[in-house]
């Protein structure tokens, strides 16, 4: 959709004039992916080079935050398990934050590679992923679909760059993607019943993955589920008196949606399922949707031109305002807010208001305040350097 068009369509939604569809519609795998095609482009990966290698801000604060940061030492050693456990909240905690930060640290790395040339952080990248490769078979206890969704974001976009940007060999690469495929993506691939963040975050990981397996099949079948859960995350009014629900959850009855969204009866554009928990939760389901919506941009088809967009647009708005310190009225949450949204802003922000043209006030107040966007330990990092004010 042109973006005088988009623009259009999204004044007549404000005015009651257009519904989106009904129903979310699965984009289909493209006939050829485009690689490095996870999260972040060649073009964007270039454009962020070359604004770092310049000394632009707010660019280079942000490379310098992330080679500053321990996920980029090179003397970083990587703890594998063949079983990471994870319980509620992390605990027991055998092998969680070491494979979300491993994961972390491989994409840091091959985000160093790529801007810097210098084989070391390739390499350290490629010693990651061949350490967890060789060794992990399975994820248990009640957290292993998030931990396994979590983890499972960061690793294609580390594995995307290196495989198609470092010229110096990566022998292991097939493994690692069998490790995708007969560790991750069966624990992730069918979703979750939990809060709405576990689900987009398992369905950001299988995207993701779907893309360095050029798995197709997995790729519609993750975007089908994320196109649901997006829907069921993020309220319009136009989504009419009650906000979608994901059908196999049976939330038939409106008490039974209030109870899932926290106890929130009052429905406004903008608030999502998670509002009244936390920010801080309402912001891992905020990014991921921004996650997977840029890597459908990079695949040739644009969810920034569908409701997606146009939640994750109302979604960022929202919080940022309370987040900036507004107070929350008596019929938000009780009048009380848990914030910390994180570093999540970014990506939506770059893609809703600097591509498409939205005067998004307060994100882009919030955005600019937090910037450098660093890393939230679990699934994202480093979005200033990769996505700030970036059209490539």
């Amino acid at each position: 959709m042109r973006r005088t068009g988009l623009l259009a369509a999204a004044a007549a939604l404000v005015a009651g004039a257009l519904v989106w569809p009904s129903a979310p519609r699965a984009e289909a795998a493209p006939a050829v992916f485009t690689h490095p095609g996870v999260t972040v482009s060649q073009g964007q990966l270039d454009f962020a080079r070359a604004k770092v290698l310049a000394g632009a801000q707010p660019w280079k604060g942000a490379y310098d935050q992330m080679m500053a940061s321990k996920y980029a030492d090179l003397n970083r050693t990587p703890k594998p398990r063949a079983v990471v456990e994870c319980g509620s909240y992390s605990n027991p905690n055998y092998g969680c934050t070491d494979e979300r930060e491993d994961a972390i640290a491989a994409y840091t790395n091959a985000l160093a590679w790529y801007i810097t040339r210098d084989a070391r952080y390739a390499q350290k990248s490629i010693q990651l992923m061949d350490a967890w490769s060789a060794v992990i078979t399975d994820h248990t206890n009640s957290n292993a679909p998030l931990q396994t969704g979590w983890a499972g974001s960061s690793w294609p976009k580390a594995a995307e760059i290196i495989k198609y940007t470092y010229t110096g060999g990566w022998p292991n690469s097939g493994r690692f993607g069998t490790m995708l495929r007969d560790v991750y993506l069966p624990e992730i691939i069918n979703g979750s019943h939990s809060n709405g963040n576990w689900e987009l975050s398992m369905m950001e990981a299988a995207v993701g993955i779907s893309v360095f397996l050029e798995d197709r099949t997995s790729y519609d079948k993750a975007m089908a589920k994320f196109r649901t859960r997006a829907a069921a995350y993020v309220y319009l009014a136009s989504d009419g008196e009650l906000p979608k629900t994901v059908p196999s959850q049976n939330l038939d009855t409106r008490d039974k949606i209030v109870a899932y969204w926290q106890g929130q009866s009052t429905f406004v554009t903008g608030l999502t399922q998670e509002t009244c928990r936390d920010f801080t939760h309402t912001g891992y389901g905020i990014s991921a949707i921004s996650h997977v919506a840029e890597t459908s941009r990079i695949q040739g088809q644009d969810l920034y031109g569908t409701d997606v967009g146009e939640r994750l647009r109302q979604a960022l708005g929202f919080q940022s305002r309370y987040e900036l310190g507004t107070a929350a009225p008596s019929w938000l949450c009780g009048g009380t807010l848990h914030l910390g949204l994180g570093p999540v802003t970014e990506v939506g922000y770059n893609a809703m208001h600097n591509r498409l043209g939205f005067a998004m006030t307060n994100t882009e107040t919030l955005t600019k305040r937090n910037r450098p966007a660093g890393s939230n330990n679990l699934f994202v990092a480093w979005e200033t350097l990769t996505h700030g004010d970036n059209l490539s």
